[in-house]
């Protein structure tokens, strides 16, 4: 009864408009008829207008630092001052560690001191129906699951940045499908850093996906000159439906 009295709400009229009901907003803006959609069993149009799980970013502060990908990612001065990442931006949603690597002594210069590696290690993990997608949706319809990031060609060793996605079933924790991805991958060009980009689009994966697990691992390196970084920025993860 809830549902049929919610159906029947109207949206706010401009002078001389028809009323539309919260269902129809819906499949004006999505088609979920014409694309064989199929509807949740207990559907609140309403919530699903305002939360618009569609084509959106379903990750908190993708951009946390502000870096701009349309120009390099800024220097860091000699010698700067060690500071927790945490302080550089806005990184509510995001869990954050460091993995520290074994001294790279690999070409290292006589009586120089081996740079100290360690991987910053950011993750989230989206839950899909918390955003407003359902069950139905995605165990028959599976719609579309992009995953994209882009990252710093800091030059700092042959492998500066790490991506692992994982979608993941009603317990959080089982995977269904993956993907890695490990960089750069360079372009033509060598002459100057640049940022590279990864992206991903997940199909057909099955039902029982309620999670996406999103993690990007970043190089970093302590040298006698301070500290060097490799940034990323723009990541994302967002649903698409087909066609």
């Amino acid at each position: 009864m809830a549902s049929q009295q919610l159906q029947a709400q109207t949206l706010p009229l401009s002078p001389g408009a028809q009323p539309r009901s919260w269902q129809q907003e819906v499949e004006g803006a999505w088609e979920l008829g014409r694309r064989g959609v199929p509807l949740p069993r207990d559907p609140d149009w309403k919530a699903l207008c305002e939360r618009k799980p569609f084509e959106r970013n379903l990750l908190q502060n993708p951009n946390p630092e502000g870096v701009n990908i349309s120009e390099p990612a800024p220097h860091l001065p000699p010698n700067s001052p060690r500071v927790s990442l945490e302080s550089l931006g806005n990184f509510s949603g995001w869990a954050i560690s460091t993995e520290k690597l074994p001294p790279q002594e690999a070409g290292k210069k006589p009586g120089s001191e081996a740079p100290c590696f360690s991987w910053c290690v950011k993750q989230q993990q989206v839950d899909l129906l918390a955003e407003g997608l359902w069950e139905e949706l995605l165990d028959s319809y599976q719609p579309n699951i992009t995953v994209m990031d882009w990252y710093e060609d800091s030059r700092l060793a042959q492998t500066v940045y790490q991506l692992h996605v994982r979608l993941l079933a009603g317990d959080g924790q089982t995977p269904l499908r993956e993907f890695h991805h490990e960089g750069p991958e360079h372009g033509a060009s060598r002459e100057k850093k640049n940022w590279c980009h990864v992206s991903h689009v997940f199909h057909g994966y099955g039902p029982g996906v309620r999670y996406v697990h999103f993690q990007h691992r970043t190089l970093n390196a302590e040298t006698p000159g301070g500290l060097c970084r490799t940034r990323a920025t723009d990541s994302s993860v967002s649903v698409q439906l087909r066609d």
